[in-house]
């Protein structure tokens, strides 16, 4: 079963996603893709490039890593649709809370906006 990467929008149209890859430089962002066409494309994909994280409200990450770079992008699923919410640069070894809130919140935005 393919899956189907969706970035998140909130209700103004400012996708959180679009700014995190914009933000990136060049061989990360490609990186990035090429993780994502992974998840898109695999039936099971290795943890070492997605994961879910444990204690969240169905919160996944998908595991980037370039040289000392690591980032982290969060998602949701909702079907076959993978929905990208953002991402940020990891700095220590825990992932900071604030920002799988972030991801919680924009995951129920979501639900909430698609019974619409």
């Amino acid at each position: 079963m393919k899956r189907v990467i969706i970035f998140y929008k909130m209700v103004d149209g400012y996708c959180p996603m679009e700014d995190f890859l914009d933000s990136l430089p060049p061989k990360m962002a490609q990186k990035v893709t090429w993780v994502l066409k992974l998840v898109e494309d695999l039936d099971r994909i290795p943890s070492t490039y997605y994961k879910k994280l444990v204690g969240t409200d169905e919160i996944w990450e998908c595991r980037i890593r370039l040289g000392l770079s690591i980032c982290r992008v969060f998602c949701f699923l909702d079907g076959v649709k993978v929905i990208l919410t953002h991402g940020f640069i990891k700095k220590s070894q825990k992932t900071p809370k604030v920002e799988i809130k972030k991801a919680e919140t924009y995951r129920k935005d979501y639900l909430e906006r698609r019974k619409v």
